[in-house]
């Protein structure tokens, strides 16, 4: 690539004030208590088990289980897990919160309604605030893929400043078919696009997943349930292509371990919770593909001149 892009490294945020929800776990079924609440500048974000006083930093090398959701666990207890944290890690990437420490009282962070938007809704009772330093954020400067099967997921040079993201999803259900969904990933398409888009499922997998220990707490009312050209769910689906929209935010969740904003683009097919989080891994295993931004990238991709800083998320 010639030279460098220039990056609009806005201010790192966090909330004015702490704020908190109740609901249940969407695997576990157990009834969980989650605090939002402030953080100092730099402090990234950081999931503590209030329960077994142990802090987990939201990054993609903490990682253990990506079975239907994204799990975090521990570097050093290996039993202080907590689930479920792609919504949560969304919302707060979407609504450009860098740094915050959110409280959960068990192994996996409430549903609510399915998606990103009751997550927002408590970030904007509560309020951000500015913080003075600036938001950290990664160039992508050489393509990064990951495969399984036909599914892939890759990371792309931005064709300009910021993040864009473009996935397919392809499920035999006909009420769910092919969709494609192509998004400018800002704090407004956010909010608008994606925030409310609720997780899904196919009522044909319900049983095998309650019998191997999962989705015992799903419902009607934290999930769309698919019975071939059905919707199952009273209201039906908030919009035509809900699905795509649930897997994109997903994605955004997913990526935001990156502990950095990204300068790029994303592009996927079929992925999921577990590609996304090996396109993560592979893009940090890859020095040549990555830079903090700000930082001179020489025109003839020589990127042994880089500087040898490490990545945000593994700081």
């Amino acid at each position: 690539m010639d030279g460098f892009l220039p990056i609009d490294r806005t201010s790192r945020r966090t909330l004015k004030t702490a704020i908190g929800c109740v609901g249940v776990g969407l695997h576990s079924g157990r009834r969980v208590s989650l605090t939002l609440r402030p953080a100092a500048g730099g402090s990234g974000i950081v999931f503590r088990r209030t329960d077994l006083g142990i802090d987990i930093p939201a990054r993609f090398d903490r990682v253990a289980d990506t079975r239907l959701c994204t799990a975090l666990v521990a570097e050093d207890a290996p039993h202080a897990r907590i689930g479920t944290v792609e919504h949560v890690m969304a919302a707060l990437a979407g609504t450009g919160i860098t740094d915050a420490l959110v409280e959960v009282d068990g192994p996996e962070v409430p549903i609510l309604d399915g998606s990103a938007a009751p997550f927002v809704f408590l970030i904007d009772c509560a309020g951000t605030v500015a913080l003075p330093l600036a938001a950290p954020a990664i160039q992508v400067l050489r393509p990064v893929r990951v495969t399984d099967g036909e599914a892939f997921a890759e990371l792309l040079p931005a064709r300009e400043s910021g993040f864009d993201a473009a996935l397919t999803i392809d499920f035999p259900a006909t009420a769910i078919g092919r969709q494609h969904l192509s998004l400018r990933i800002t704090p407004a398409n956010f909010r608008a696009a994606l925030a409310d888009a609720r997780t899904f499922t196919l009522a044909e997998e319900i049983a095998r997943l309650r019998a191997a220990g999962l989705a015992q707490g799903g419902s009607l009312t934290n999930a769309v349930v698919v019975d071939g050209p059905l919707v199952l769910n009273p209201g039906g689906l908030r919009r035509p292509d809900e699905f795509v929209r649930h897997k994109l935010l997903d994605a955004v969740g997913d990526l935001a371990l990156a502990g950095a904003s990204l300068s790029g683009r994303f592009v996927g097919h079929r992925s999921g919770h577990a590609l996304n989080n090996r396109l993560l891994r592979a893009l940090f295993a890859d020095r040549s593909a990555w830079a903090p931004a700000g930082t001179e990238v020489p025109a003839d991709g020589v990127t042994s001149r880089l500087p040898a800083a490490a990545a945000p998320a593994m700081a």
